[in-house]
C-alpha cells in the first residue's frame, strides 16, 4: 500500500481538508513541533488503495536572509549588500523546527500532494516543502509521478474533491517570481534603509522611528500620501459666486433651479447676471425630457475592492480586513480572498451558492425571489486566471462570526447577491427654465425598479421632492434669485480606500501585498490614520519623500517599481528569465544608490529646518565614562544615550523606561548604570551604555545587559546575581532583580518568565552557595519580625528557591508553569532540569579572554 503525505498551508485548513477526504473517518495526532496536526486515513489514490497522511506548514518554511558578518549594520558597507553579499534560505521560524517535521512525516512515503494556498506565494512554499521532503521520500521508479498539486479556490465538499480528481503540478516559474521578489526587496530594502538609518539617526534626536526604512513598494505608497498633502498646502481658496433661483409652482412648494453656468469667479459679472435675471417676474419652461437611465450592479468581487469597501464603509484597516478574510476562508465560509479576478467562469454554481443563503432573515426574502424568478448572470469582469471572485461558500449567523468577521461576510454575502440580481432602474425628469436670457435646470428621479439596490440600500437612488407636472411654454412665478458666495475648498487627505485604488491603478504591490506596504509606513511612523481612516503624513514622512524628489525622484515615483512588477509576471508567466531580472534591477538600483549616498546632502538640509540634531534633544541622565559629563538621554524612538562632548551615541533597549541606577559604576569602564524596566509587573535589569554597545567579553554579544555579563567579580552580573537555569528555555538564567523589593522577583535574562517570590522581605541576597540536588544558588533571606512568614517566628532562612520546602509556598511563577517536581506536588525523586547550569559562568566555567576592552584590566580578566 502507497504512502501519500499531503501538505496544506494551515493547521486549521489541513483538519478541514482531511475531514472532507476522509468523510469524517481519520484518526489525528500531533506533530513533534506541536504546533501543526497529522490526520491519517485510507483510501484510494490513482485507482490503488493507499495510507494518507495530511498535515500542513504554518506559511513560509524558509525565509530569505544575509549570511553572517552581512546582517551586522557596523561591520558591512551597505552598498556590498547589492551584489557581493551572499544570501542563504533559513528556516523562517526556528522555534516551529519546520523543515525536521516535514522530515519525520516524509521518510517513507511514496507521493506528496501539495495543498499549498493557489497562489503565487502558494507555489513558491510548494517548492520549500519538496526541497525538505524528496531527500527523505522513497525514491521512485524512472517514469513514476511522485509529485502533485492540488488547486483549489474555496473549502467545500465539492471544490476539495474535485481538486483531488484533477491533480496538477506545481509551477516553477511562479515560484521563481517570489523569489526574485523576495531577493530584489531584501537587497534594495536593507541597503537603502541601513545608510539612512545610521546617516540621520546620528546627527538628529526627535526622528521618533526606531527604523529609517525604505522599501520599493513602501516608499511609491508613501509618496501618494505626501504629494496629496502638498496639494492641501500650495492649495489657494479662490472665491467664487453662484446664482441660485426658487420658483413656485404651486402656493405651498418651492423648487430650487441649477444655474447652467454653474459659477462665475468674478463678483462684477455674477452682479450683472444678478440684475438681468431680476428684471423677469416668472421663469418660462423651455423643455421637459423624461429618460429611462440604469445603475448597474457591481462586479464580482476581488480582493482590492473588498479592502477599500472594508476601510471605507466598515472602519477596518487593510491588514486588519485580510486577516478575518482569512480566517473566513479556512473556517469555510467563503472562498479564497487573495484575487484579481472580477469575473465568475461559466460553470460556477451561482444558484448553489445563493441557495446557502435562503434561510438568513437578513436577506432570505430577495434571494428566495431571485430563485423563483430566476437569477441575472453576473456581469462580464476582469479574469485574472487566478481564482473565481470572492464569495461566500456557507451560510453563517452573527453569533457564529461576531463582530468584525460578521460585518466582513454580510458585505460579501450581500455584494454577491448584488452580482445576480437585476440593475436598479429610474426614470430620471430634466426640466429646463429660462429666467430672461438665463437657463436653469432642475432634475429628478424617480426609482421603477430598485433592483440589487434593494441588498444594497447604500447605493440606492435618494430619494428628491418629487416635480411638478408642466409642458413647455409653462410660467411660473419667481419666489426669490440670490448671489451665493463660495470658496474652493482643497482636497482632503488620502482615505485608505483611495491609496488602494492608487496603488492597483499604477501597480505598486499585489492584492496580497497592499495591506502590508500600508501597514508598514504606519509603523515607521511616516503617516497616522486620523478619522474617516485618512492619511496624514508626519515631518518625517514629508521630509523623506521630498528629499527623494530632490535627489532621485524616481525612487519615490510609482514608474520603476511597476515597471519591476512586470518584469515579476513575466518570469511567473516563463517569458522572463530570473537571473537576468534579477541582475539588470539590482544593477540600476545599485547606481541609484551610489548616486544618493553622494547626494545624500541634499536630503540632510530638509532634515535640517525640520528636526533637532542630537546634542540640543534629550534631557542630561548619566555620565560618560570618558569625559564624565553629563550624556542625554533621548526619548524619542530609537531612545538612546548621547554624550555631545566625545560626540558618541549608546543605543539602548526599547519598549521600556529607562532611569539613572543609584548613580553606580561600571568597574571595566567607568560608565554611570542606568535601570531599563518594562513597568512594575514586567522585569528590569541594569546596564553599563558602553559594555551594552561593545561587549567586553568573548562569550557576551551586543544588547547584553548586567543580567547577562560574565564578569567575575561585578555585583550587578550574572556571576554575582544569576540563581538558576530557567523553567522555561533551554539557555536562560534566572537572575535575581535586586531593584524589586519588597515585592522581589527573578527574571530569566532570555525569555518573559517572572517568579516572584518573598514578598515583604526586608533583603533577599544570593549565596555563593549551591544546592546539593538542583545545583541552584540558594539565597539568604531576611524577613522584619512582623512580616516573617516563615515557621517559628524565623526572620532568617537560606535555602533552595526551587527545593526547599520552607520557600515551596512563597515563590510564584508568572508567564508560563512551573515545571520543577517542587512545584508540582510530585515529591518523589528530584529529577530537575539542573538548575544551576549556565550560573555564574564567569566563576565556574573556564573564563574564556576577554576582548581588549581596557587595556589595564585585560590582565586582571585573564
Amino acid at each position: 500500500m502507497k504512502t501519500v503525505l499531503m501538505v496544506a498551508e494551515k493547521p486549521s485548513l489541513a483538519q478541514s481538508i482531511a475531514k472532507i477526504l476522509s468523510r469524517g473517518n481519520m484518526s489525528s495526532r500531533k506533530g513533534l513541533n506541536g504546533a501543526c496536526s497529522v490526520h491519517e486515513y485510507t483510501g484510494s489514490f490513482i485507482g490503488q488503495s493507499a495510507h494518507f497522511k495530511m498535515t500542513s506548514v504554518c506559511g513560509h518554511v524558509m525565509t530569505l536572509d544575509f549570511i553572517g558578518k552581512y546582517n551586522s549594520w557596523d561591520k558591512v558597507d551597505p552598498a556590498e549588500l547589492f551584489s557581493k553579499a551572499p544570501t542563504e534560505k533559513k528556516e523562517a521560524n526556528p522555534k516551529l523546527t519546520m523543515v525536521k517535521f516535514l522530515q519525520v512525516e516524509g521518510r517513507g512515503c511514496d507521493c506528496i500532494v501539495l495543498w499549498l494556498d493557489c497562489d503565487k506565494e502558494g507555489e513558491n512554499i510548494c517548492f520549500e516543502v519538496l526541497d525538505a521532503v524528496l531527500p527523505v521520500m522513497n525514491k521512485p521508479r524512472s517514469t513514476e509521478r511522485t509529485i502533485y498539486r492540488a488547486k483549489f479556490s474555496s473549502i467545500t465538499d465539492t471544490d476539495i474533491c474535485n481538486a483531488m480528481n484533477h491533480l496538477g503540478e506545481p509551477n516553477r516559474n511562479e515560484a521563481l517570481s517570489v523569489d526574485a521578489r523576495q531577493e530584489l526587496d531584501l537587497r534594495i530594502g536593507c541597503a537603502f534603509t541601513r545608510f539612512q538609518t545610521k546617516y540621520f539617526q546620528g546627527k538628529y534626536g526627535n526622528l521618533d522611528s526606531s527604523l529609517i526604512s525604505f522599501g520599493p513598494c513602501q516608499t511609491p505608497t508613501l509618496g501618494f500620501c505626501v504629494e496629496r498633502h502638498d496639494k492641501i498646502q500650495s492649495f489657494k481658496p479662490e472665491t467664487y459666486w453662484v446664482l441660485q433661483a426658487r420658483v413656485n409652482p404651486e402656493k405651498e412648494s418651492s423648487l430650487t433651479l441649477d444655474w447652467d453656468r454653474v459659477r462665475v469667479f468674478d463678483r462684477e459679472v455674477a452682479q450683472m447676471f444678478l440684475n438681468i435675471t431680476k428684471m423677469a417676474k416668472e421663469a418660462k419652461v423651455e423643455s421637459v425630457s423624461k429618460k429611462e437611465k440604469v445603475k448597474q450592479r457591481p462586479l464580482a468581487l476581488n480582493t482590492v475592492e473588498m479592502l477599500r469597501v472594508a476601510s471605507a464603509a466598515l472602519g477596518m484597516g487593510p491588514q486588519h480586513a485580510m486577516q478575518i478574510a482569512e480566517r473566513l476562508y479556512t473556517q469555510g465560509y467563503i472562498s479564497y480572498p487573495r484575487t484579481e479576478t472580477t469575473h465568475y467562469p461559466e460553470n460556477f454554481d451561482l444558484k448553489g451558492c445563493l441557495r446557502q443563503q435562503a434561510n438568513n432573515p437578513y436577506w432570505a426574502e430577495t434571494v428566495k425571489a431571485l430563485l423563483s424568478e430566476g437569477i441575472n448572470r453576473p456581469r462580464k469582469g476582469h479574469d485574472a486566471g487566478d481564482h473565481p471572485p470572492i464569495t461566500p461558500m456557507r451560510a453563517a449567523t452573527e453569533a457564529e462570526l461576531g463582530g468584525d468577521g460578521w460585518r466582513l461576510y454580510e458585505y460579501i454575502t450581500r455584494h454577491f447577491i448584488a452580482t445576480v440580481s437585476a440593475d436598479c432602474k429610474y426614470l430620471q425628469t430634466t426640466i429646463a427654465f429660462s429666467i430672461g436670457p438665463e437657463r436653469f435646470t432642475c432634475v429628478g428621479k424617480v426609482v421603477t425598479s430598485p433592483g440589487f439596490t434593494e441588498i444594497m440600500p447604500w447605493h440606492s437612488i435618494p430619494l428628491e421632492e418629487s416635480l411638478p407636472h408642466c409642458e413647455k411654454g409653462d410660467l411660473f412665478p419667481i419666489g426669490e434669485i440670490k448671489l451665493l458666495e463660495k470658496q474652493t475648498s482643497p482636497p482632503d487627505y488620502l482615505t485608505e480606500a483611495e491609496l488602494i485604488t492608487l496603488m492597483e491603478k499604477h501597480g505598486i504591490g499585489t492584492d496580497a501585498s497592499i495591506p502590508v506596504h500600508i501597514n508598514n509606513i504606519c509603523q515607521r511612523n511616516y503617516v497616522t490614520v486620523e478619522s474617516g481612516r485618512r492619511l496624514k503624513p508626519t515631518n518625517l514622512g514629508i521630509v523623506l519623500v521630498h528629499g527623494y524628489y530632490k535627489i532621485d525622484a524616481e525612487l519615490v515615483l510609482p514608474t520603476i517599481r511597476s515597471a519591476v512588477e512586470k518584469q515579476l509576471n513575466l518570469i511567473a508567466l516563463g517569458k522572463a528569465n530570473y537571473h537576468q531580472v534579477l541582475e539588470h534591477t539590482l544593477d540600476i538600483f545599485k547606481r541609484k544608490f551610489h548616486y544618493f549616498v553622494d547626494s545624500i546632502a541634499g536630503m540632510d538640509e530638509l532634515m535640517e529646518v525640520s528636526f533637532s540634531p542630537l546634542a540640543a534633544t534629550g534631557k542630561p541622565l548619566s555620565r560618560c565614562g570618558k569625559c564624565h559629563r553629563f550624556m542625554k538621554y533621548i526619548q524619542a524612538k530609537p531612545s538612546r544615550l548621547h554624550c555631545s562632548h566625545c560626540d558618541d551615541t549608546y543605543s539602548l533597549p526599547q519598549n521600556g523606561t529607562i532611569k539613572l541606577y543609584k548613580e553606580l559604576r561600571c568597574p571595566l569602564d567607568d560608565f554611570e548604570l542606568v535601570l531599563w524596566s518594562s513597568g512594575s509587573r514586567g522585569k528590569s535589569y541594569p546596564l553599563c551604555p558602553y559594555c551594552y554597545n561593545h561587549p567586553p567579553f568573548r562569550d557576551m554579544k551586543k544588547g547584553m545587559g548586567c543580567n547577562e555579563c560574565t564578569h567575575p567579580t561585578c555585583q550587578h552580573s550574572l556571576s554575582m546575581l544569576g540563581i538558576g537555569q530557567c523553567v522555561e528555555c533551554e539557555n536562560g538564567v534566572l537572575v535575581l532583580d535586586s531593584t524589586s523589593g519588597p515585592k522581589w522577583k527573578m527574571a530569566c535574562n532570555k525569555c518573559n518568565v517572572i517568579v516572584h517570590f518573598f514578598e515583604n522581605a526586608h533583603k533577599v541576597r544570593v549565596s555563593p552557595e549551591t544546592c546539593d540536588l538542583c545545583d541552584a544558588a540558594l539565597v539568604d533571606v531576611d524577613f522584619n519580625k512582623a512580616k516573617s512568614p516563615l515557621p517559628g517566628d524565623e526572620t532568617q532562612h537560606s535555602g533552595c528557591v526551587f527545593c526547599d520546602p520552607v520557600f515551596q509556598d512563597l515563590v510564584e511563577l508568572k508567564h508560563a508553569a512551573m515545571r520543577h517536581p517542587m512545584h508540582r506536588g510530585g515529591q518523589g525523586k528530584r529529577q530537575g532540569r539542573g538548575r544551576g547550569k549556565g550560573r555564574r559562568p564567569g566563576g565556574r566555567l573556564n573564563p574564556k579572554k576577554p576582548k581588549d576592552k581596557m587595556a589595564a584590566l585585560a590582565a586582571y580578566f585573564v
